[in-house]
């Protein structure tokens, strides 16, 4: 009898484990194999010695949670890339928009403004200028404060330096002292705004990438 009330609640959650489509047809498949399995088992049991209903109550619970939790993990990943792209569609306003980031910035020929932030401690501080490959090509001091600051692009003969990406540095000093070297933050333009796993990316003009997090400001271009 006990084998009898099994098979009856194995058939009913059967019944009960349809599968529409995608992952739902794999779990649906695994679970047929899975009845055919457990249906052997009981077929070949010793009926002097059967197995307990409740082995069988059992595994169909631990069957019944993985399938439960692919579900659930499947509808995770579905809201991850709704609400990926809903954060991205909402960002789209942000093209040809000016974003703030502690990246490389593309010199065109115009000058650029930086956001240096110098330590409170410091008595003096430099900004230092990079090229792409990482070599120094300019370093000028600028105030201990966290005023704007204009880069010219503009070489020690007044020169307009190669057009390229740029990067640059803070360095804080007590008397001739290096106390610390941060990035400084530039204004770039946003060309494309991209969802990479599941974070919202920013292109900025000259290719350099930004999560949309790391963006301290934005601002209008024309303002």
């Amino acid at each position: 009898m006990e084998i009898t009330q099994s098979s009856a609640a194995i058939a009913s959650f059967a019944g009960a484990a349809g599968a529409p489509n995608g992952d739902a047809v794999e779990i649906s498949s695994d679970f047929e194999t899975f009845l055919k399995m457990l249906t052997v088992q009981m077929q070949n049991q010793d009926p002097l010695n059967p197995v307990d209903s409740s082995d069988y109550a059992v595994q169909l619970a631990t069957f019944s949670g993985v399938e439960q939790q692919v579900q659930t993990n499947d509808l995770l990943k579905g809201l991850t890339a709704i609400l990926g792209t809903s954060g991205m569609a909402q960002m789209a306003g942000w093209v040809g928009k000016e974003a703030r980031a502690a990246v490389p910035a593309n010199f065109g020929g115009d000058p650029i403004t930086l956001a240096p932030n110098p330590a409170s401690i410091a008595d003096r501080a430099q900004i230092v200028v990079r090229d792409a490959d990482g070599l120094e090509v300019d370093r000028f001091e600028i105030p201990v404060s966290a005023e704007p600051v204009i880069w010219s692009g503009l070489d020690a003969d007044g020169y307009p330096r190669e057009l390229g990406l740029y990067s640059f540095e803070v360095v804080s000093f007590a008397g001739e002292e290096a106390l610390v070297q941060d990035p400084v933050e530039v204004y770039s333009t946003v060309t494309e705004v991209r969802s990479q796993g599941g974070e919202t990316v920013l292109i900025l003009e000259g290719g350099a990438a930004v999560a949309a997090s790391q963006v301290s400001a934005l601002r209008d271009p024309n303002l």
